[in-house]
């Protein structure tokens, strides 16, 4: 039976700040970061440094059972060697670019500027390597010493995010058929054939219907652009140096790559997309959901918002 996976902490509780060789004093911009006078930092690094006290609060408070990692919760943590860092991408949290990057970062010369890279060669299996790829003793001490981060977003903006990219776009015909078909044979009365066939007209309400669903994560886990960003990372068991929002994605994003004395290698994409999903949006998706399936949702997605500390949705009808 292989060696157990420990519980880490941050890279510089571990080993002292990430950078720094023995016999020299000169701060890591890690150890700046959360060993540093409050009155050293910048409004972006007080900003960090909060979110991960936060996070850490919200860990003690909001979880009781201690459990061991396991391989399997590392497929979302990717590594890159050459610069110490992990990253644990969450589908609908620009992913996407964020795996550009470390294609670029990890390329060997092969990739120089992260849009020149097709999506979806960024998200094919093997073009970058994920932690629970190495042996026990190689994973310890990835999680010990590298920089670790995560970029999270407000939940059921992220949600809606997912149902417009999966289920209202003609081209994704994959996913039509392989949920919008079950979701429609389960969750509307009286379906036509076609749309049992083609599973190609989902509502947002039956998405919502099928996530609160008992009967869904019983038969199998929730697809990887909806399970919950805490089931995806495991932020009470890792814990992550970065917390980067998407709200504040590219000054976060500079941050990271600063941090990792890559900034000077490649510049994280700036977003072209014209209608990115905000709370305005959410809400408007919202409407038509009942405040009894509301408040099932949010309870589904509660420990998101928990953790990474957003506030209830004012257009919710919870109470």
């Amino acid at each position: 039976m292989p060696p157990a996976l420990r519980r880490w902490g941050s890279s510089v509780e571990q080993s002292g700040g990430k950078g720094i060789t023995p016999g020299k004093t000169r701060r890591s911009p890690l150890q700046t970061l959360y060993n540093g006078d409050q009155l050293d930092l910048s409004a972006v690094q007080t900003s960090l440094r909060g979110r991960r006290e936060l996070l850490e609060e919200a860990c003690l408070t909001h979880t009781k059972k201690r459990r061991v990692l396991t391989p399997d919760d590392l497929r979302h943590l990717i590594v890159d060697d050459k610069h110490g860092l992990l990253y644990c991408y969450v589908p609908k949290v620009a992913c996407t670019n964020w795996k550009r990057v470390f294609m670029v970062l990890t390329g060997d010369g092969r990739y120089r500027e992260p849009l020149a890279i097709p999506a979806n060669e960024a998200h094919v299996a093997g073009n970058l390597r994920t932690l629970s790829e190495y042996s026990t003793s190689e994973i310890n001490r990835r999680l010990r010493s590298y920089l670790k981060f995560i970029f999270v977003r407000e939940p059921f903006e992220r949600l809606v995010s997912a149902y417009r990219n999966k289920f209202t776009r003609s081209y994704n015909t994959a996913f039509h058929k392989r949920y919008g078909t079950k979701i429609i044979r389960r969750h509307r009365p009286h379906p036509q054939p076609e749309a049992l066939e083609q599973g190609n007209d989902v509502t947002f309400q039956e998405f919502v219907y099928y996530l609160v669903d008992p009967r869904t994560q019983r038969e199998e886990p929730f697809n990887e652009h909806w399970e919950r960003i805490h089931s995806l990372c495991h932020p009470c068991l890792i814990h992550y140096d970065v917390v980067g929002k998407y709200e504040t994605l590219e000054q976060d994003s500079r941050s990271v790559l600063r941090l990792a004395g890559a900034d000077g290698e490649v510049h994280f994409p700036t977003s072209g997309k014209r209608t990115r999903t905000n709370g305005d949006m959410a809400a408007q998706f919202f409407q038509n959901v009942s405040p009894f399936y509301q408040k099932k949702l949010y309870n589904l997605y509660r420990m998101d918002f928990l953790l990474f500390n957003y506030s209830i949705p004012e257009y919710l009808k919870t109470r």
